[in-house]
């Protein structure tokens, strides 16, 4: 379908890849647990934003050239490294109230779209995934319409899981609102995960 080999087996791995949590993930919910939906589709578009820059990249050859550049490489990582950590200490020091007449700061979604979007696009192994995961799905004599058809599949799949991540995210935070320590747990939780993905960034890198 599409000219696509293994039609049904490129659909079954994007659902796996997109069910594996990353740091986009925790971008996602924790835009949606501090401001709403709208936020959190704010953060859903930026990941998407950064995987669509990188499937288009990956596709006109750019990661073979970071292959050959393995200083551009390793810097691009220590960069994201660098920048999910800060996310993840913001995490941690972030204060956690009861729900006493005291709200979140108000962000636009704006703000969560550029910031999802940064980690997206400061994780070039993301890239080197499209790279060894498009050609499996490929024929040698591939058209451009097959490459568009494949990049709107994955692009289609993801906003449809991350939607609905953003719903079921925004019905758990009004769950926990009245529960500052489920609260407090939840952010720690979040800001450890965002250093972890920073640490592990940098250990592979090594």
């Amino acid at each position: 379908m599409f000219d696509i080999q293994n039609y049904y087996s490129f659909i079954a791995a994007i659902l796996v890849f997109q069910l594996i949590p990353g740091a986009g993930t925790i971008a996602i919910l924790n835009a949606t647990a501090r401001n709403g939906i709208k936020a959190g589709l704010g953060a859903v578009f930026g990941t998407l934003l950064g995987d669509f820059a990188f499937m288009i990249a990956a596709l006109a050859g750019l990661a073979a050239i970071m292959q050959q550049n393995p200083f551009l490489f390793e810097m691009l990582q220590y960069f994201g490294a660098g920048y999910l950590c800060w996310l993840g200490v913001g995490l941690l020091r972030t204060k956690i109230e009861s729900d006493t007449g005291k709200v979140e700061p108000r962000k636009s979604a704006l703000v969560y779209f550029k910031q999802a979007f940064f980690v997206s696009i400061t994780n070039p192994k993301v890239m080197l995934f499209f790279v060894a995961f498009f050609p499996l799905f490929l024929r040698p004599d591939a058209s451009n319409v097959t490459l568009g058809a494949m990049i709107l599949h994955v692009s289609l799949i993801s906003l449809a899981y991350q939607a609905l991540l953003v719903l079921l995210g925004n019905t758990l935070a009004h769950k926990l609102k009245t529960f500052p320590l489920a609260r407090q747990i939840a952010t720690r939780l979040a800001g450890i995960a965002l250093i972890a993905f920073g640490i592990k960034l940098v250990s592979h890198n090594r």
